[in-house]
């Protein structure tokens, strides 16, 4: 068993924040009082997934959670920008679905390597009090602050990309058949759902061709429902070029291989259609055990029962293991040459995307509401959502940014609110962490 298998995570990404613009004027030689040469802040970082072929698992985010990218710096002096901050780039397997964890909706499935998506925009740089200069405002003590970047909270599903996938009840013998026919290391142990995550194997053939095996977990009854385990991993099976669907033919444990058939089909066409139209192979593993002559008995009455070819094997002893590869090959190679020519093809065009990133932008509502919260006897908030953001990109400190954001709020009708709202000359009135006394015109 893969014992370092993790094939579901959920990770919090935060892209960066934009730099501050800057305050600043010219200082030159002779020069009482040089314009204002404040510089624009960076943008912020954004985060970006990238898939690869170099990962097989999710386990990269079991203990790391937190993903952050560089916030942009602030601008400086003689009107030089500041930097943008790095994007970040998260790698995952191929086969990875990244999911929206607030309202479950798919932001990208990850089906090819070297795919990119960008799942948290960084937010955009303030500008310097260099660009606010006019004719009235020569000397604007003013600049905007960056935008906050994006924030989420990811999950991330593994859906394994197999050529083939081996499906049964516990303890058909999937594991040692894995085993037997590929490079993969298995621990294997006696007791129902031995298999609680899947083993990947590599078969490879005589003519250097190979196919990837996901030894998925047994199923029971009730699995697509979430039952057992088997809820859990039937989604590594669905972009399988066929399955390969094991069957106990002891007796020892099961009693009857055609119910045990259908039980498992009935779980596979109850969780998905595609993955019930498959191409299959059923195997008849344990031969070992059983007699000729009922062996004979039991694949004969399994065909005229189904309707179905049923191929006798042993996992263990190796009997009929070579036949069986190239009858699992032929089943599916055709599928499987022509993919990896199309892959081939566009790896040999691929070039690394050049991302169009559009920072996340502040663009102030030209009217909004206005809120008025009471705090307290005689102490009133002025709030809203729009009030919010003003106070996000300017700093009501400064003298020129109040001046701003008072104009903007005035526009909206601030004092026709703040009377219709009881407040009375000589309240006091917030608006953000700046307080004056009302005083009415």
């Amino acid at each position: 068993m893969i014992g370092d298998f993790l094939d579901e995570a959920i990770i919090k990404v935060q892209a960066g924040k934009g730099g501050d613009g800057a305050i600043s004027f010219r200082r030159e030689k002779y020069v009482e009082k040089g314009g204002p040469d404040g510089g624009d802040g960076g943008d912020g970082g954004s985060i970006i997934i990238k898939s690869t072929l170099n990962k097989n698992t999710l386990i990269d985010f079991k203990y790391k959670k937190i993903f952050k990218a560089a916030n942009g710096e602030n601008g400086k002096n003689k009107k030089r920008f500041g930097k943008s901050g790095k994007n970040l780039i998260i790698e995952v397997p191929v086969g990875t679905c990244v999911y929206d964890q607030e309202n479950n909706a798919l932001i990208a499935d990850m089906k090819h390597p070297e795919q990119y998506v960008v799942v948290a925009v960084g937010g955009k740089g303030g500008r310097g009090n260099a660009k606010f200069a006019t004719s009235t405002l020569q000397v604007p003590q003013i600049a905007e602050k960056g935008i906050k970047g994006e924030s989420k909270t990811l999950k991330l599903v593994l859906k394994i990309v197999a050529d083939v996938g081996l499906i049964g009840y516990p303890n058909v013998g999937k594991s040692t058949l894995i085993s037997k026919i590929s490079e993969a290391k298995v621990e294997i142990a006696d007791y129902p759902f031995t298999t609680i995550t899947p083993n990947l194997g590599v078969v490879k053939l005589k003519d250097n061709t190979s196919f990837v095996v996901a030894d998925i977990p047994g199923l029971i009854e009730g699995a697509h429902l979430g039952k057992g385990l088997g809820d859990k991993f039937l989604r590594h099976v669905e972009r399988c070029l066929a399955i390969v669907h094991i069957i106990d033919i002891s007796g020892l444990e099961r009693e009857d291989p055609v119910e045990d058939y259908y039980a498992i089909r009935k779980e596979l066409e109850s969780f998905s259609y595609v993955l019930s139209q498959k191409k299959e192979l059923i195997v008849a593993n344990k031969m070992d055990t059983v007699e000729k002559e009922e062996l004979e008995r039991k694949l004969s009455d399994f065909k005229s029962r189904t309707g179905k070819e049923i191929f006798p094997i042993s996992a263990y002893t190796g009997e009929n293991i070579n036949i069986f590869i190239e009858r699992v090959w032929d089943l599916m190679k055709q599928e499987k040459i022509a993919l990896q020519k199309n892959l081939e093809r566009k790896l040999k065009k691929f070039e690394k995307p050049k991302l169009k990133i559009t920072p996340v932008k502040f663009e102030p509502d030209s009217h909004f509401r206005i809120n008025i919260v009471k705090l307290g006897e005689e102490v009133f908030e002025v709030a809203g959502e729009s009030v919010e953001k003003l106070l996000a990109r300017y700093d009501i400190n400064q003298k020129d940014s109040r001046l701003l954001i008072l104009d903007t709020l005035e526009k909206n009708g601030l004092t026709k609110i703040l009377m219709e709202s009881g407040v009375k000359e000589g309240d006091t009135v917030y608006i953000g962490d700046f307080a004056f006394e009302y005083i009415p015109d």
